[in-house]
């Protein structure tokens, strides 16, 4: 249930992000077409359950457990944020990331229910898309930038 109302909202609210940044920096990097929009978002497919898998899974997952859940979504988030940077991000770019980080940290945290990764992989992949490839193409394509 979380996924059906979190990807939406993430997929749009990092469309909005991105069209800001874009205008704040003055350049958008952008999908060759609609056919490379889509194996972008094939790609995130795969790579938002990985890195909740890790981030969600494993670190906050294992430090909530060994230090309290505080401090697994501090650590966690604050790791998962910093991670995007070893992509030679900028720091705009980096710090947004902490706008999908910190509700999935949270939802992971406190949604009812064992933890889970399935519903915040499916926001996650939602907000990448958003962020980058299919959500920059149609800002370009309906000429938001």
């Amino acid at each position: 249930m979380f996924a059906v109302a979190a990807a939406p909202l993430m997929f749009a609210a990092a469309v909005v992000v991105q069209l800001w940044l874009a205008r704040r920096r003055g350049a958008l990097s952008v999908p060759a077409n609609a056919a490379d929009a889509w194996f972008q978002a094939g790609f995130y497919l795969l790579n938002g359950p990985v890195e909740e898998a890790f981030f969600r899974g494993l670190v906050q997952g294992g430090l909530g457990v060994v230090f309290g859940a505080p401090a697994g979504f501090v650590v966690g988030t604050a790791i998962y944020v910093l991670y995007h940077r070893l992509g030679k991000w900028p720091w705009a770019d980096t710090l947004a990331t902490a706008l999908v980080g910190i509700p999935m940290g949270l939802a992971f945290w406190l949604l009812p229910g064992p933890p889970s990764v399935l519903g915040i992989s499916i926001a996650h992949f939602a907000a990448t898309c958003g962020f980058l490839g299919p959500g920059p193409y149609l800002l370009r394509r309906f000429r938001f930038v």
